[in-house]
C-alpha cells in the first residue's frame, strides 16, 4: 500500500489524526505520495503543527457517528449526530421524551433497505444537517 492509498483511506474512513500527520508530512516534502506505507515516519512531524492542525481541522473533517436509541421494548430510532450527549438531545427534542438507551453503532454496519444493502456511512452521505434521524427499527418479538 502506498501513502496515497492510506491517505485516501483515511478520509473515506475519517481518520483525522493519521490524515492530518499524512497531510503536514507531505506539506514538508517528507514522504510522497507514491512512497511505500513503510516509509511513513511519525517522528518526522512537527507534532505541535500537527496538534494545532488537528485543532483546526484543516482537512475539514465533521465526523458523524451512528446511535440506537431505544424508544420501548420494541422500537428503536437511529441518529447521526457528533456524540451520544447530542444524539440523547435530539431524540428529546424530536420525541418530547428521554430514550432508554443510547449506543454508539459502527458506520460500516450493513442492512436491507427496500433491495438494497447499504452501510450508515454510505447513508450518512443523503444528510446535509445534523443530527437528523436516520429510521426507524422495530424488533419482532
Amino acid at each position: 500500500m502506498n501513502v496515497k492509498e492510506l491517505f485516501h483511506d483515511c478520509l473515506q474512513y475519517e481518520e483525522s489524526a493519521l490524515a492530518h500527520y499524512i497531510h503536514h508530512l507531505l506539506t514538508e516534502r517528507l514522504i510522497s505520495l507514491e512512497d511505500n506505507i513503510s516509509k511513513l515516519d511519525l517522528d518526522l512531524a512537527d507534532h505541535q503543527k500537527v496538534a494545532d492542525m488537528i485543532e483546526k481541522n484543516v482537512l475539514g473533517f465533521h465526523k458523524m457517528n451512528i446511535y440506537s436509541l431505544k424508544m420501548n421494548e420494541r422500537d428503536f430510532v437511529f441518529i447521526f449526530a457528533r456524540n451520544s450527549q447530542e444524539a440523547i438531545r435530539f431524540y428529546r427534542r424530536t420525541f418530547h421524551h428521554t430514550p432508554l438507551n443510547c449506543h454508539k453503532f459502527q458506520l460500516d454496519v450493513e442492512f436491507t433497505r427496500g433491495k438494497e444493502l447499504i452501510s450508515f456511512r454510505e447513508m450518512r452521505k443523503e444528510f446535509k444537517s445534523f443530527p437528523a434521524v436516520v429510521g426507524c427499527y422495530k424488533r419482532v418479538s
